[in-house]
């Protein structure tokens, strides 16, 4: 499969059905599996994936996890019904959903409330975690999946995190960019350097977008 095309006209991707997402309050307990709330970005430790044993004779003690991380602000920002997303860490432009019908979406003007994000696409990065920290006092929402290359639409949920914390999300884990409710937000940003990427188009695998809603009044608390 050929890497996705982050940026492109809405229009040009077809009217499908939509799957709505489950909104869960971001807690420690509910994110077991996915990652953790982070009080303190200067104390959240990157996690970097050792390079797989590729024979019988192992990888030499020390070695294979060197290569760091590195740091940039993600930014995301609303241009009429189209989410957009910047992260300065990996050089990355992307669209990362919109709110209405791909075919009436438009990014001159808002035309429908900003209650969800249909989401077009999700990825894993299998060298390390990645620390998503608000630089601006906003609640924010993320989609994640359970690590495994068998996604499915029913095992998206999207996570309702304040801003009192930032997120960390282990490697392996699916999840798109960060959803603002406001117009545009601000985060710190660290991941593994080596920034390997697998993807999932969610419209051309399984024939649905994914409906993240951003109502409060849909959170549910596990």
């Amino acid at each position: 499969m050929n890497a996705p095309q982050y940026l492109f006209d809405v229009s040009s991707k077809p009217s499908l059905p939509w799957h709505e997402v489950p909104l869960i309050r971001a807690t420690n307990t509910a994110l077991q599996g996915y990652g953790y709330l982070v009080e303190d970005p200067d104390c959240c430790e990157i996690e970097i994936t050792r390079w797989p044993q590729q024979g019988w004779r192992p990888i030499d003690s020390g070695t294979g996890n060197e290569g760091g991380w590195v740091e940039g602000t993600f930014c995301c920002h609303w241009q009429g019904d189209v989410l957009y997303g910047e992260n300065a860490a990996v050089a990355g432009n992307y669209v990362l959903g919109w709110t209405a019908d791909p075919a009436t979406a438009s990014k001159d003007c808002q035309t429908v409330p900003r209650s969800q994000v249909l989401l077009w696409h999700m990825n894993y990065h299998p060298d390390g975690g990645q620390l998503f920290y608000p630089l601006d006092d906003k609640p924010f929402v993320v989609p994640l999946a359970l690590p495994g290359d068998n996604l499915t639409p029913d095992k998206v949920v999207a996570f309702w995190c304040d801003a009192s914390h930032g997120l960390y999300i282990h490697a392996g884990v699916w999840h798109e960019g960060i959803f603002p409710l406001a117009q545009s937000q601000r985060f710190l940003d660290r991941q593994g350097r080596v920034h390997a990427r697998v993807s999932a188009d969610i419209g051309q695998e399984f024939g649905v977008y994914l409906a993240c809603p951003l109502d409060p009044g849909k959170i549910k608390d596990l």
